[in-house]
Formats: C-alpha cells, sequence, structure tokens
C-alpha cells in the first residue's frame, strides 16, 4: 500500500495560523489538518520504498531555486468548477509555477498530470455551503501578506487525514533578493472573525 504525499510552500507565522483558524470559522472541517500553503505538487500516492528517491530528487530541484517574494492580495474562487475559495498569489507566482513543473518533470519520481493547469493560490474553503464560500470570498478580500520565499517542504498524509511536514528544502541561493526582503513579512488587515 502507497503513501500520499505533496510539496508545498508553507505560508510563514503569523499568517498561516492566521489563515487556517479563518478557514475552520468558515465551517471547512479540514482546516485544522492541512497547514496553510501553496501547492507544489497535490496529493500523490507513492509507494514508501520511493521516498529516498523523491526526497533526492526534491533536494536538486530547491538545490537549482533562488529565494523570490510571495506576496498575497484579495481572494479568487474556482466555482462553479470547483467548490474553492482562495487568497491569490499576487507576486511569486510566475516562480512557484516553474518550481511544480520541476518537481512533476517526466524524468523524475514523481512525474504526474495534472487535472486542472496549475494556478497558485493559497485555499480559505473548500467543499463547505455555497453561503460559507460566499462569506470567505468577502471577508478575506482585502487580506495582504508578503514574505521572502526561501524554499519547500515535503508533506506525507497521515492515517487520520492530517497533513504533516517530513523534511523542509531550502534553495540553493544563499542569498535573499533585496525585493524578497523588501516584502518581509508584512499583512495587511485581517477582518475580524
Amino acid at each position: 500500500m502507497g503513501t500520499t504525499i505533496g510539496v508545498s510552500i508553507a505560508v510563514p507565522e503569523p499568517h498561516g495560523s492566521l489563515l487556517q483558524e479563518r478557514r475552520a470559522g468558515f465551517g471547512d472541517a479540514a482546516a485544522h489538518g492541512i497547514p496553510t500553503h501553496v501547492t507544489l505538487l497535490p496529493p500523490t500516492e507513492v509507494e514508501p520504498a520511493l521516498l529516498p528517491a523523491v526526497e533526492a530528487h526534491l533536494t536538486h530541484v530547491a538545490a537549482a531555486g533562488r529565494p523570490f517574494p510571495m506576496r498575497l492580495c484579495g481572494t479568487g474562487t474556482f466555482r462553479p468548477m470547483s467548490p474553492v475559495v482562495f487568497v491569490k498569489v499576487v507576486e511569486g507566482g510566475e516562480d512557484c509555477a516553474r518550481i511544480q513543473q520541476q518537481v512533476r518533470d517526466a524524468s523524475g519520481p514523481v512525474a504526474r498530470e495534472l487535472h486542472f493547469p496549475y494556478h497558485p493560490h493559497v485555499t480559505v474553503a473548500h467543499g463547505i455551503d455555497e453561503a460559507a464560500m460566499d462569506r470567505a470570498f468577502a471577508e478575506l478580500a482585502d487580506y495582504e501578506a508578503a514574505w521572502p520565499c526561501t524554499g519547500f517542504a515535503l508533506y506525507e498524509q497521515g492515517t487520520d487525514g492530517a497533513w504533516r511536514m517530513l523534511r523542509e528544502y531550502l534553495f540553493g541561493g544563499s542569498v535573499v533578493p533585496p525585493q524578497a526582503t523588501a516584502a518581509s513579512v508584512e499583512q495587511g488587515p485581517l477582518p475580524a472573525v
């Protein structure tokens, strides 16, 4: 039997916890089992024996990467195609797209096709009733956060459904670009619960 893994960029504190609490507050029962993130590799089943090859591949991808600025701003939705409301990635999206392509490269151990075109985002509501989805969309419309992205992580889904980090991968570039540090962890207004 395989194990389910995923690769993502964690949304740092205090933003990660704040958005996770908001997601739970909208009625998304899965919120506390899913760290706040930008997906690079969606849930993918692999044989446990393949994990060392996956880790080696991710080490190679990270070594070739460089830190970049990430900024979230406003909300979007995939409805009616998929019952998701998200906070938009307005800076760093091209970098995320490049990295996720490298992670899923056909020559690597987790090569796979996606069900939908890649669109970097931070989910704040998934599979809940329409009124709660509308509330998430409206209440986080002015949300903003920024930070320098310095790497990504490998996660595994436990038998309880919760996702847990297995390992972090820092980008090989030791210098954080000036524009990334200028975006150092800032936050716009977070609407009251």
